[in-house]
């Protein structure tokens, strides 16, 4: 019994498509990572950029470089300017329960929003239409087709349909789409559009004139148009390829083509199996034939066909005019084919000579290798192809048009001084997001927003006299709003002319013209940063930043893991929290809470000026002594806190409430709890406006809350009540008058806002001649309403919403629900969360329990009205925040006895929220992620307001625990964006494996380059000397290199041979000594040499020391260096290693074996035991003091072993009942029980359990499947986590042992966590995922349930599932808070949850973010 939670989302990104979504002029991008659906939209900044004479140039950190990024531009600049750079916004994102295999868009006749609707395939042939809901601010599900089940006839030797991959393509005019799925089947979906009925035959509107209306259908009665009134589509149908011509045995892939009147598609096959072995037999073997398809007949019929193509053909793809027809692309050329069937290809190294008689032209002296590359037009209207390769560099083609008949190809490559390698390795996906613009997603490095330029263009337009800067791209964007896009094609009407009169040129010297190096110059414009593919992780220890007052500091550990391919490879370092990077600490006594001002001093008398970048000038703080409240101002200098001692200032006033700035920053406010007190920018006492009456001051109301916005400020009383005051120009505070609705009280709670954007456009009915900028007041009534009003205008509200308190999916103002089910909310505040390039208001709501609900404002156009009527979306947030006691903060003037909650302008480059607490929480969002709740780990944090000091720039300044103010920052060099603290160490080389060396706090990694292999002379293969090439090919060259946790520099690192890769690396504590048996902690690394194939493989055991050295000058951090002790030569690669046994010795998976081997003082390693394995081993662990090993292998599956010491001994005790092919596994102990943990090449996990005494395993012999799931991805690594301790409990006469958990790893970037669960708290999870399952909307409608569940009798899984006393899905019971409140499972209380209150312990103990869970107290 288990949970499975995904702890980070995916980010490699899989797919991904450009349309107009949000509406009919957006411009969105939509992007698939692998179960995530992410919806973006693009916004045009400007950017700093810098010149530079050398290869590539880098962009300065400006006002719209999001924080933490490593974006760069790569091309020469001729001098520093702003430059205009597309940036991503993301505007929604959902979680899916299946995998994205296809994107496509559908232009339907009618959407809800007026744009294009997305076709999404899924594995298993399901197919979805969504569309854009404006009333929602949503996708919508307008059908979904499932093909899974299809009865179509299949030879008994096809593979099944999970192993074949189905994939979608559209016609371009959106009159069907087809799902490729199994080995040869079609499933065509129609649409309908406006030209159904209409006779296209010899149709030109140059001709004929205005298009005729669409006839109306007389065919088969009313109810098939009724359907077409319901529905944007017609009845699927599935047809055979086999049908078509008996020839289509082996299909390649499918894909519609342009410019044909009725949808027609391309279609790439072998009528034979193609084999590289048989390719002096079989070496032209593909075939590639159109094919029209009759909608109403449901009839295919061949156009053309052209045979005898090479085999190493695997993709097509259409192109659009000028080019036209179809460009087929190979490993080793380029073909292209045009409507009538003439085809012009190309060679792109040597290899096509000898794998093909199809006549091309001959550029082999390029040398590429078009394997996993991919190709994309430059522009709708461009007549040149970006060739992307799968080491990320850059080539064009050019083509040579005659007319409309393409004559020729040319492809050059681009130089790296223009941006040629800017990409660090391949791509999995592109789409043209604008003119100029092309986004490159990428499963092996991060994905980017690829931006080009013409140096031919700047120059025409500089000579017809439009001034276009040299240093600037083609396409300026328009810098309009995030929802409006940015409408790059408005640049072609201006030089249409130019460009009309040119064609007849271009068409026929297009060669020419491709022929120039330096025509193209490329640049990244945005990156979405990939954390994947996660290979090997290890535990270190982070990099001690500054210590606090005592020295002391509690870092924790952080996850090291590897990331990237080739050049993008490096490393990535996970922190569960946020560990303040403390810059200096101060001391006031007895002190409370405290405010940073920053004043503007007056030049004469009616303008300011402030200080540069906005510096601190003091610290206002309130203390308590003995019961005693006072205030008091401290100026910040150089040399630290200048208390103020001013007459005017009066630390005996009482406790500050609140300290903001209004008239420009030239007066200070201070918020006392019968009064403000104003003062200029000496804190020369300006003004005091008392609230009562000297003779009532002990009953008259205090002030527990204050909020500014210039020139305004509110204040809220523990009365209920609430007061605005206004400054005038001169800095004087007055009140603002009252309506009736406002004086009757019953105020919990408010806030200011000034909306300088205009985001919730809300009118006054009330105008004011006076009007001062766009304020808007939020006030959270007693009984949980919301009120908005604008100010100055306190007459009558603008925005009610009285159902606020019982959190609605959807907020609107006609939302109301007879429920007693409502939430304690005790504050409100309105703050803008992002970076600077997109940083959007968002309603923050705090609960009684310490809760953070988040709102999202977004107008909904009414229907058949022009008008917008606000609304609010409720925000996804699955952080749990931990209760804080009362106790801790101090209760004097706020009646709640919580500190509230802060809104920080400029945190690091980000504009986020704070709650202070016994768990501080940050919420943090960049432009392209949702927002994220982040713990900090200096626990507990009493106050916190922003910092901005010369030597704390954008910072934050603290009390902590012990009463110590902490100057301090975000760390340097992290991003945010997945939840946890992440930071990317790049290495430009492949990292297979590391570990760390905790005794030096160095980390070892194993890496490796791509090396020319030739053939070395052999006497007895005198024919390799004979090998004339010059297209050599490439093998990994491995290398073991030492680096410094403090500076991330290489120390030292040691080359293996050619072709010898590292496979596994540890740390171990082996013995060195037979005699004295002294042990030391060594760096075991596995290697494999890999030659080929006819050639074994062969493998070393390398043993290291870390030894100290001198360290170089000016490098303290090298001293330490690499000595090699031992190196054992092996029959078979080494794959796996682990410590085992009591005695100091290693486990080894080397070959088909298993060998258990000692350290001896000659440098040998010594065989003591093994276990014959008879195929590859892929892990190997032990159980640490047990002598239980764990053994998995890729065929017969995984095996439960135990070692002896006396004698020496591995001895079998169970092996798995069925065939699996083990990726990864691990040990998951659970109290007395013994599970083992394995991952397959099906992205399933299998849980099996040793039992010797059940009868089906016969005596232990069968390790008994426990239950068997689904995940997204394949599993890269699994890791048991070490058990954290838990508090004692002091009620409780023993503490019960601290759980084991497991934390896996994917290719995709994500981390998972498998929690075992005790079984009243599996009962309650199963129940409430159930209920979740039924309740909540499923993006795309798909069936959670269904996506984890294996059939077992299919024979991809075994006994049990996801509800049978199997595994919860953590992914749907994290979401239990995402429903209004009526909704909250558990809410009667009972049972063994006991309430909302109870049930919030066992869904984080099932998520592992309770107390003793396995990260929360490790990271």
């Amino acid at each position: 019994m288990q949970c499975y939670t995904e702890l980070t989302p995916p980010t490699a990104v899989t797919h991904s498509l450009s349309l107009p979504f949000l509406s009919a002029s957006a411009n969105n991008l939509v992007v698939a990572k692998t179960s995530l659906l992410q919806i973006f939209a693009l916004k045009a900044v400007l950017t700093d950029t810098v010149s530079s004479t050398g290869p590539s140039t880098g962009l300065r950190r400006s006002s719209t470089t999001a924080p933490g990024s490593s974006t760069a531009l790569t091309g020469t600049l001729q001098r520093g300017d702003r430059t205009p750079t597309t940036k991503l916004v993301l505007l929604a994102q959902y979680e899916l329960s299946g995998v994205v295999t296809s994107l496509a868009r559908v232009k339907i006749l009618k959407s809800k929003s007026g744009g294009e609707a997305l076709l999404v395939s899924l594995r298993n042939a399901k197919v979805s239409l969504v569309e854009w809901d404006p009333e929602c601010y949503s996708i919508s599900k307008i059908s979904i087709h499932l093909y899974e089940g299809e009865k179509v006839p299949r030879s008994p030797w096809e593979p099944d349909e999970d192993d074949n991959v189905s994939y979608l393509t559209v016609d371009p005019r959106s009159r069907c789409a087809a799902l490729k799925f199994g080995a040869r089947h079609l499933a065509i979906i129609p649409f309908h559009q406006q030209s159904d009925d209409l006779v296209m035959d010899d149709y030109d509107p140059d001709i004929d004139g205005e298009k005729l209306e669409p006839k109306v259908s007389q065919g088969k009665g009313g109810e098939e148009d009724k359907l077409m009134e319901k529905t944007p589509y017609g009845p699927s149908f599935v047809v055979s390829m086999l049908a078509l011509d008996p020839t289509l045995l082996h299909p390649v892939t499918v894909a519609f083509l342009y410019e044909y009147r009725e949808p027609t598609f391309g279609v790439l096959y072998s009528q034979v199996a193609s084999s590289v072995s048989l390719l002096p037999e079989r070496r032209d073997t593909l075939s590639y034939t159109v094919i029209t398809l009759d909608l109403e007949q449901r009839a295919l019929t061949a156009l053309l066909s052209i045979s005898n193509l090479p085999y190493d053909i695997f993709a097509v793809m259409p192109l659009q005019l000028p080019i036209g027809g179809s460009l087929l692309i190979g490993g080793n050329e380029l073909i292209h084919v045009d409507q009538a069937g003439k085809t012009n290809g190309v060679a792109v190294n040597e290899f096509a000579k000898s794998s093909t008689f199809f006549s091309m032209a001959d550029q082999s002296d390029l040398g590429f290798r078009l394997e996993g590359s991919l190709i994309e037009q430059l522009g709708h209207e461009s007549s040149e192809l970006l060739l992307i390769l799968s080491t990320g560099e850059l080539a064009i083609i050019g083509f040579k048009i005659d007319g409309r008949s393409v004559s020729g190809m040319a492809i050059r490559q681009v130089s790296a001084q223009d941006g040629g390698s800017t990409l660090l390795a391949g791509p999995s996906c592109a789409s043209l997001v604008g003119r100029g613009r092309l986004f490159v997603g990428s499963e092996d490095s991060d994905s980017v927003v690829l931006g080009w330029s013409r140096k031919l263009d700047k120059i025409k337009r500089q000579r017809s006299g439009l001034g276009v800067d040299a240093g600037m791209d083609v396409a300026t964007p328009d810098m309009s709003d995030v929802e409006d896009g940015i409408d790059d094609e408005d640049d072609d009407d201006l030089y249409a002319s130019a460009k009309t009169e040119e064609k007849p040129k271009q068409a026929s010297s297009t060669m020419d013209a491709s022929t120039q190096s330096d025509d193209y110059r490329f640049r990244i414009h945005d990156t979405l940063e990939n954390l994947g593919p996660i290979r090997s992780l290890t535990f270190g220890k982070p990099h001690k930043q500054a210590k606090d007052a005592k020295g002391k500091g509690d870092a924790g550990l952080e996850l090291m893991t590897t990331s990237g391919r080739g050049r993008a490879g490096g490393l990535t370092s996970f922190r569960r929290q946020i560990d303040p990077r403390v810059v200096e600490s101060h001391s006031i006594p007895n002190v409370t809470r405290l405010w940073t001002v920053s004043v503007t001093r007056p030049l004469d008398g009616l303008s300011s000026e402030r200080q540069p970048e906005d510096l601190d000038n003091y610290i206002i703080a309130s203390t308590e002594s003995d019961g005693e409240l006072r205030s008091a101002a401290y100026k910040l200098t150089t040399s630290g806190l200048d208390e103020v001692k001013d007459e005017d200032f009066d630390p005996d006033a009482g406790t500050t409430i609140e300290v903001g700035t209004l008239n420009n920053g030239t007066r200070i406010v201070q918020v006392l709890p019968l009064e403000l007190r104003t003062f200029d920018a000496d804190f020369g006492l300006a003004q005091i406006i008392p609230l009562a009456d000297e003779d009532s001051m002990d009953a008259a109301p205090k002030i527990i809350h204050a909020s500014f916005a210039e020139p305004y400020v509110l204040l809220v009383r523990d009365d209920e009540s609430i007061m605005v005051l206004r400054a005038d120009e001169g800095g004087e505070l007055e009140e603002v008058e009252q309506g009736a609705s406002l004086k009757r009280k019953g105020f919990r709670h408010g806030c200011l806002y000034e909306d300088s954007s205009d985001v919730f456009r809300l009118e006054s009915e009330v105008e004011d001649e006076d009007d001062a900028g766009n304020v808007l007041m939020f006030l959270l009534t007693v009984g949980g309403g919301l009120q908005i009003f604008r100010l100055p205008s306190l007459g009558q509200f603008v925005y009610r919403a009285e159902g606020l308190s019982l959190l609605p999916p959807f907020l609107a103002p006609e939302f109301w629900r007879r429920s007693q089910a409502k939430e304690d909310l005790t504050e409100v505040l309105v703050a803008e969360l992002g970076d600077a390039t997109y940083k959007p208001p968002y309603l923050v709501l705090r609960s009684g329990s310490n809760d953070l609900i988040l709102y999202q404002p977004y107008h909904s156009s009414l229907k058949e009205e022009t008008d917008s009527t606000l609304h609010f979306l409720k925000i996804a947030n699955p952080h749990f925040t931990k209760t804080s006691s009362p106790s801790f903060y101090y209760d004097g003037a706020e009646d709640s006895g919580r500190e509230p909650m802060r809104a920080i302008s400029d945190l690091g480059g980000y504009s986020a929220v704070f709650l202070p607490g016994q768990a501080p929480t940050f919420i943090l969002k960049s432009a392209t992620s949702p927002p994220q709740l982040i713990n900090a780990r200096k626990k507990p944090i009493r106050c916190l307001t922003r910092l901005n000091t010369l030597k704390c720039e954008r910072g934050f300044a603290y009390i902590d625990q012990k009463g110590a103010i902490n100057f301090a920052q975000l760390p340097a060099n992290c991003r945010y964006h997945t939840g946890w603290v992440t930071r990317k160490i790049p290495f430009g080389e492949d990292v297979h494996a590391l570990d760390y060396h905790e005794p030096t706090a160095t980390y070892v990694v194993g890496v490796s380059n791509q090396v020319v292999f030739k053939l070395p002379e052999d006497e007895t293969h005198p024919e390799w000397s004979l090998e004339t090439t010059s297209f050599l090919p490439q093998v990994e060259q491995g290398t073991v290199k030492l680096i410094d946790h403090q500076t991330w520099s290489i120390i030292d690192e040691y080359a293996l041979s050619p072709a010898e890769v590292v496979m596994s690396i540890k740390t171990m504590n082996l013995e060195i000594s037979e005699h004295t048996h002294k042990r030391l902690p060594l760096i075991v690394v596995g290697t494999a040499i890999i030659r080929g194939e006819d050639l074994p493989a062969q493998g070393r055991i390398y043993v290291f020391n870390i030894i100290p050295v001198v360290p170089e000058p000016d490098r303290p951090e090298t001293g330490h260096r690499l000595k090699l002790i031992a190196k054992e030569e092996i029959k078979g690669a080494v794959t796996a290693l682990s410590e085992i046994g009591t005695q100091g010795f290693l486990l080894a998976a080397q070959g088909q074996k298993c060998m258990v081997r000692g350290l001896k003082e000659d440098g040998t390693l010594l065989p003591v035991a093994f276990m014959d394995m008879q195929c590859y081993t892929s892990v190997v662990k032990e159980l640490r003091g047990t002598g239980l090993c764990l053994m998995g292998d890729a065929v017969k599956g995984v095996w439960l072993a135990g070692y002896y010491e006396d004698p020496y001994q591995l001895r079998l005790f169970g092996k798995s009942p069925s065939h699996i092919e083990v990726l990864a596994a691990d040990f998951l102990p659970d109290g007395k029980q013994l599970y083992l943990v394995v991952a397959d090449a099906n992205s399933n996990i299998h849980v099996l359990q040793f039992d010797p005494e059940h009868p089906k395993s016969l005596s232990g012999h069968l390790l008994l499947p426990h239950t068997t799931f689904h995940t997204v991805s394949l599993t890269s690594s699994i890791t048991l986590l070490p058990p954290i301790p838990s508090p004692p409990i002091p009620s409780s006469p023993s503490t019960p042992s601290p759980p084991y958990t497991l934390l896996l790893t994917s290719p995709t970037g994500s981390l998972s966590l498998l929690t075992p669960l005790t079984p009243s708290t599996h009962r309650t999870l199963s129940a409430l995922q159930s209920h979740l399952s039924s309740t909540l909307p499923q993006p795309l409608s798909l069936n959670p349930r269904e996506f984890r569940h294996v059939d077992a009798a299919a024979g991809e899984g075994m006994a049990g599932g996801m509800m049978r006393a199997g595994v919860v899905d953590g992914m749907v019971v994290r979401r239990w808070m995402e429903g209004g409140r009526w909704r909250w499972w558990g809410e009667g209380g009972g049972g063994e949850v006991g309430g909302v209150g109870g049930l919030r312990g066992v869904v984080g103990e099932g998520l592992g973010v309770g107390v003793g869970g396995g990260l929360e107290g490790l990271l």
